[in-house]
């Protein structure tokens, strides 16, 4: 090999490399920002009976429960999501819970929320409790079209991801199961290994998001 050729070599890869760098870390951050679609257009909250602090699910990227009639059995739940989800992302800006439970459960919601804050410290600010009939439960969980079925209590142990813009995420290519549209949330192990990333997608999604705006605002 020529003196020259060496040199043509080496002056080819410094301009190159830089390129093929930037291009693969432009196309792994559009593909990491992104969390599938699975149903648009989900059922609102705010007018809903008991729903009395009008919460909604626009703005805001909440991760929606279904308790039914079934508080009293909702309490390791209820730790887990609290441990592994809510106590990393609740100071983000926009970031809520949201739990629909039966209107007749309050006793059992108080006591809940007591273990909640003098068990393990945790603060509800971010925690919105909705208090109504099953009708209205079964209503908007119908509204998500999943796989899934609420049981005999109008109570599932699946949460679910729902954005600002009223649309279910989840994964449309799961490893196990295809289509996921939701968490078990009595599974340790499905919310550390699949809802933690798929939280932190949706909320890097959206921290891009505002990024994006505040650039074309102050152009």
């Amino acid at each position: 090999m020529t003196k020259n050729l060496k040199k043509y070599l080496i002056l080819g890869f410094l301009f190159f490399f830089p390129i093929f760098v930037y291009v693969f870390l432009s196309t792994g951050i559009n593909n990491f920002a992104k969390l599938p679609v699975l149903t648009e257009a989900v059922m609102d909250i705010e007018n809903i009976e008991g729903n009395s602090a009008n919460v909604s699910f626009k703005n805001k990227i909440s991760v929606v429960a279904f308790w039914g009639g079934d508080v009293n059995n909702k309490k390791s739940e209820a730790l887990n999501l609290n441990q592994k989800i809510y106590k990393r992302f609740y100071e983000f800006q926009d970031f809520q819970f949201v739990l629909l439970h039966d209107k007749n459960d309050n006793e059992a919601i108080e006591d809940l929320k007591s273990d909640l804050v003098s068990g393990v410290g945790t603060d509800l600010k971010n925690w919105n409790f909705i208090p109504t009939t099953q009708s209205n439960i079964k209503m908007i969980f119908d509204s998500f079209k999943t796989n899934i079925e609420l049981d005999n209590s109008f109570s599932t142990p699946y949460v679910f991801i729902v954005d600002r813009n009223l649309s279910l995420r989840g994964r449309d290519d799961d490893e196990d199961i295809g289509m996921l549209f939701g968490f078990n949330s009595q599974s340790v192990a499905e919310i550390n290994n699949k809802m933690v990333d798929d939280v932190k997608i949706i909320l890097a999604e959206y921290r891009l998001a505002l990024k994006k705006n505040d650039s074309l605002f102050n152009e």
